[in-house]
């Protein structure tokens, strides 16, 4: 195992410490890696510290250093890290790594890219077997773990009753509102919108071609999308469609989550995450912020990436120009000022009742800014709380007689037609024994 920490700032490495942006964390990692360290905890950070850097320059013209981590500490969307080189070990120029770079796991255009990843990868052995590191070179000995998920102590539910008195248990402060979502898989699903998924490999699936996937969808189905007024209407319809999105759907039904976690992955333990925010931070659908949020769906990925948030003229600059002619399309009256750290934000947005399924399923959504990283802890302005799921197969029957199901949480005529069908099929095993005459 080894980290491998790019950046494009000039001198970076000279200062003992740096801080990344932790939407930067893990990106080329793969995804058992990245789903164990999701929580950064005390253990996981430890491991961290254990495994050998990579220091590198954006580019492939620099040289890169070996050395450790000293030091990890969360400041809010930042995590700062201090650390110290391997002083026997020269600095190597790149073009020395580049023709293993497959072997070492640094992917195409990765050095592109101001990032931290964790590389699953002896990086001294494949230095040595290349004699870019010399054979006898002693270097820092320490023992390296693989990072694992971490057990929990979330209560676990296996019947609805039990569920509905851990929800109504939980205290919420006056002023406060509260959503659910519920994952099918706790060990595998993170608080993340579908557009910025990864692949088993850490490579980001949609995130690239958000603007294009906007345009496509648009182009091909223009009369579905003709009543939206603003841009979030639309996403908030593509995300009906399947598309990924930016939008991370929340339920203010505890039901609704709770029939989420069940309704896959039955062997595996579910959960549903509880999340309580002060009801004057919730945004609706005409909100200026949503609106800033909202349109980066239509700026093309390297305007994105350009945007300085420390630039004093940050409103002068193109991409944001840019942003600013797209919000006043919907908006014509907006002030042409964005507040830097508005595009950062990730809130809670209610949505217009567009469809059967947002009504159905009581929706509102997440809405996450450029590169924003939800901290599966919670922040300071969306408390998180967890309940396991266990027993599904008995939890989805009980739901059932709650009306609860596949025909009432989407609500079309097809859906309708396969549950009916399936809830009324032949199945032999329920049919009465015949008695024989005596």
């Amino acid at each position: 195992m080894y980290n491998l920490l790019v950046t494009a700032m000039e001198g970076a490495w000279d200062k003992g410490f740096y801080e990344y942006d932790k939407s930067r964390f893990l990106e080329y990692t793969n995804e058992t890696i990245a789903s164990a360290l999701k929580e950064l905890s005390d253990s996981h950070i430890e491991n961290l510290k254990s495994y050998p850097c990579l220091f590198a320059y954006e580019g492939e013209n620099s040289d890169v250093r070996i050395g450790y981590l000293t030091s990890i500490k969360e400041r809010g969307r930042n995590l700062l890290i201090e650390f110290e080189f391997e002083q026997d070990i020269e600095p190597i120029p790149f073009a020395q790594v580049l023709p293993i770079a497959t072997l070492l796991d640094i992917r195409g255009w990765e050095m592109n890219r101001t990032h931290w990843a964790v590389k699953d990868e002896d990086l001294f052995q494949r230095l040595r077997e290349r004699e870019i590191l010399e054979a006898d070179k002693e270097t820092k000995v320490t023992k390296q773990e693989r990072p694992t998920t971490e057990k929990t102590s979330n209560p676990k539910v296996t019947k609805v009753q039990g569920f509905i008195g851990k929800v109504l248990g939980l205290e919420q402060a006056d002023g406060y509102e509260v959503f659910y979502r519920g994952h099918s898989n706790k060990k595998k699903y993170k608080l993340e919108p579908s557009l910025f998924r990864k692949d088993e490999e850490g490579n980001y699936l949609y995130k690239d071609n958000e603007h294009i996937l906007y345009r496509e969808l648009l182009v091909s189905n223009s009369t579905d999308f003709q009543s939206d007024v603003y841009t979030l209407d639309s996403l908030v319809r593509m995300q009906h469609y399947s598309l990924p999105t930016r939008l991370l759907d929340i339920t203010s039904n505890p039901l609704i989550a709770l029939y989420f976690a069940c309704k896959s992955s039955i062997d595996e333990d579910g959960e549903v995450i509880v999340f309580s925010m002060k009801r004057k931070d919730i945004k609706y659908f005409d909100s200026d912020v949503a609106s800033c949020i909202a349109n980066l769906a239509r700026l093309p990925q390297s305007e994105k990436e350009s945007i300085i948030f420390a630039e004093e003229d940050f409103n002068e600059q193109p991409p944001i120009r840019r942003l600013l002619h797209f919000i006043r399309e919907e908006k014509p009256f907006f002030e042409p000022i964005i507040i830097p750290d508005d595009l950062r934000k990730i809130i809670c947005v209610k949505g217009k009742q567009s469809n059967d399924r947002i009504s159905s399923q009581s929706g509102a959504f997440l809405l996450f800014g450029l590169d924003a990283v939800f901290d599966e802890e919670g922040t300071t302005e969306i408390k998180v709380s967890r309940i396991t799921v266990a027993n599904k197969k008995a939890i989805l029957k009980e739901l059932d007689l709650l009306n609860i199901n596949e025909s009432t949480v989407f609500p079309y005529i097809e859906n309708s037609a396969k549950y009916v069908a399936d809830k009324f099929k032949f199945n032999k095993s329920m049919q009465p024994t015949a008695k024989r005459g005596g």
